[in-house]
């Protein structure tokens, strides 16, 4: 079992200034402090849509890589978009779920069922390129390939539960951010 800290720390240090990422509820919090960013997108009162912003982004914007760091109760409010991705098959698309076994950001609440199988969820949607990774040295020697390989690619990453305590979301919706990233985005 990982530290969600520790993988976005590896993943910050391989970001490239091109790549869009977005972030929902727990992660959002921790990204928006380790790696502020114009490119950052984040998806916060929105549970389980950040792979559908993602998915828009990428569609959007074929010529970016777009990551998205997701929360495995987050996705099960919307296992469609898996189907919706093995679909449309986004080459620039890396959709990262942190497997903690709770709905984190609201409590701490556990999953109904902390057995799923989210990887042969992604692969029965269509997605061909899943991995399942436990270990942060795993993560670290996977992750140069994972943001280079053809997509889309879902990585489920196995983690601890995060901090439970209050969190600041008011500052990923300031306005100057939102006209950042639009800025950024018609560069």
């Amino acid at each position: 079992m990982m530290n969600r800290t520790k993988c976005l720390e590896a993943l910050a240090r391989r970001l490239t200034d091109d790549e869009i990422v977005v972030a929902t509820y727990s992660t959002a919090s921790e990204w928006v402090e380790m790696s502020d960013r114009a490119l950052n997108y984040y998806s916060f009162g929105a549970m389980g849509l950040a792979s559908s912003h993602g998915l828009g982004l990428a569609l959007g914007r074929p010529e970016r890589r777009v990551l998205v760091l997701d929360g495995d109760g987050s996705l099960l409010m919307n296992l469609g978009t898996l189907v919706t991705i093995g679909a449309a098959q986004p080459k620039n698309l890396v959709h990262f779920v942190w497997c903690n076994g709770s709905y984190e950001a609201n409590g701490g609440h556990p999953l109904p069922n902390q057995q799923v199988d989210f990887c042969a969820m992604a692969k029965a949607g269509g997605i061909r390129n899943v991995r399942r990774i436990e270990k942060l040295e795993d993560f670290e020697a996977q992750l140069p390939a994972i943001l280079t390989e053809e997509g889309p690619v879902f990585v489920e990453m196995v983690i601890e539960q995060g901090p439970l305590g209050p969190r600041q979301y008011d500052d990923m919706y300031k306005p100057a951010r939102r006209q950042r990233m639009r800025e950024a985005l018609g560069a």
